[in-house]
């Protein structure tokens, strides 16, 4: 009952979430010049990139550790913290410095963003879904979607402030939240060697996940131009749903899956899952099918430009079902300590995306990058899926699958 309740509030974060972001990019390609609207997506893009590699993965780093640490009473958690934030941060200042030609306010941002998202991964660690949902879910995008639409009606030079503004919120959120869960402690000897030394192999495969989420739009703008980045970014706008939808369930299992893999409890992994896996086919299956079908219309919301991205919708919902349908492996694998794998996994799908776009992009545009990445996608869903077969008998569906009391219970 834990996990349904604590996975429906982060699905109900999601929703907001989708939904805010969606009704960005609808008031953006209405109000903006194609080109513009472009520019704006690909800084943006850009600037999510920089802050997925600053961050280091240091948040599942501090999940792993607050999670394993409840036996002993959090000892030295506020050492786990500082260790992962000072690095992280840095590199974030470096990154903004060295790239504000090209992010302009936005990277005044970036350390906003990586501080703010390992403090949320923090409360999680605790058991906490609350602050995020509250605050990555919900004030967030809500806030973005408000200050957006000023800015336009204000002057789109407005618009890199207000999408960034909403971090400072939730960064000062996320602290708050913290602040009477993690008391000050003496830094043990030792804290970020044992941080670090399970983050490390996870800090490069969050860098190149970052980047695999966000190449795509930018390699569309560099070859195919702004106005093609933008038909890209409306048309798999809706890639943010299936994407959301893991996520709050993910958040929700990850600390329960790496205390039953930490113990060997194979039965409560293999039920975790599962459990996890009819819920996302359940919530976002009937959500590409409709978005496969309703393509032709609803690309029109963003503007008459962009209906002719039907065939993107299409690749985008095929390849989202058959991503939801593997399940949350790869949050499985790395809780069960395959790190290095994970990150192999992310490296051969990264590759597999850049050469097809690369390929494709040059005489095919958006849809060449739409198939690139589902290509990626595919091969980082796949690969993990395997792995945790052979290594554990995980498999996504199973008995659990067709038992709603553990839909429940888990």
């Amino acid at each position: 009952m834990a996990l349904a309740r604590a996975g429906l509030a982060g699905i109900a974060g999601a929703a907001v979430s989708a939904l805010a972001q969606f009704l960005v990019v609808v008031v953006v390609t209405r109000s903006a010049p194609l080109e513009q609207a472009g520019s704006f997506f690909t800084a943006i893009a850009l600037a999510l990139m920089v802050a997925g590699v600053a961050r280091l993965d240091a948040g599942n780093g501090l999940i792993f550790f607050i999670a394993r640490s409840r036996t002993y009473g959090y000892r030295g958690m506020s050492g786990y913290l500082q260790a992962a934030l000072v690095p992280s941060v840095l590199l974030a200042v470096v990154a903004g410095i060295v790239l504000e030609p090209l992010l302009g306010v936005l990277a005044l941002a970036v350390p906003v963003m990586v501080a703010a998202d390992i403090l949320l991964a923090a409360t999680r660690g605790f058991g906490l879904m609350r602050p995020t949902v509250l605050y990555d879910g919900v004030l967030l995008p809500v806030a973005q979607l408000a200050l957006v639409g000023a800015a336009l009606w204000a002057g789109a030079a407005w618009l890199p402030a207000a999408w960034a503004l909403p971090y400072v919120l939730v960064l000062a959120g996320a602290a708050l939240a913290l602040r009477g869960r993690l008391p000050y402690t003496p830094y043990l000897p030792g804290t970020g060697r044992d941080l670090w030394r399970y983050t490390a192999p996870r800090s490069l495969a969050g860098a190149v996940q970052a980047v695999f989420q966000r190449l795509d739009i930018v390699i569309v703008a560099v070859l195919g131009g702004p106005a093609q980045a933008a038909v890209y970014t409306a048309a798999t706008r809706f890639k943010v749903v299936g994407q959301l939808a893991n996520q709050g369930l993910a958040q929700a299992a990850q600390p329960r899956l790496i205390q039953a893999l930490a113990c060997g409890d194979l039965v409560r992994a293999r039920e975790l899952y599962q459990t996890t896996t009819v819920w996302l086919v359940l919530l976002t299956w009937p959500v590409w099918l409709g978005y496969a079908l309703v393509a032709p219309w609803l690309l029109k919301i963003f503007g008459m430009e962009y209906g002719s991205a039907v065939p993107i919708a299409i690749v985008l919902s095929a390849t989202m079902m058959i991503a939801t349908a593997c399940g949350m492996v790869d949050v499985v694998l790395t809780a069960a300590g395959h790190t290095t794998s994970s990150l192999v996994n992310l490296l051969v799908a990264l590759g597999v995306t850049v050469l097809l776009d690369l390929l494709l992009i040059p005489s095919h545009g958006a849809l060449g990058a739409a198939l690139g990445w589902s290509g990626g996608v595919i091969v980082k869903n796949l690969l993990p899926l395997w792995q945790l077969h052979q290594r554990h008998g995980l498999r996504p569906f199973g008995r659990h699958t067709f038992r709603p009391r553990s839909w429940a219970t888990a």
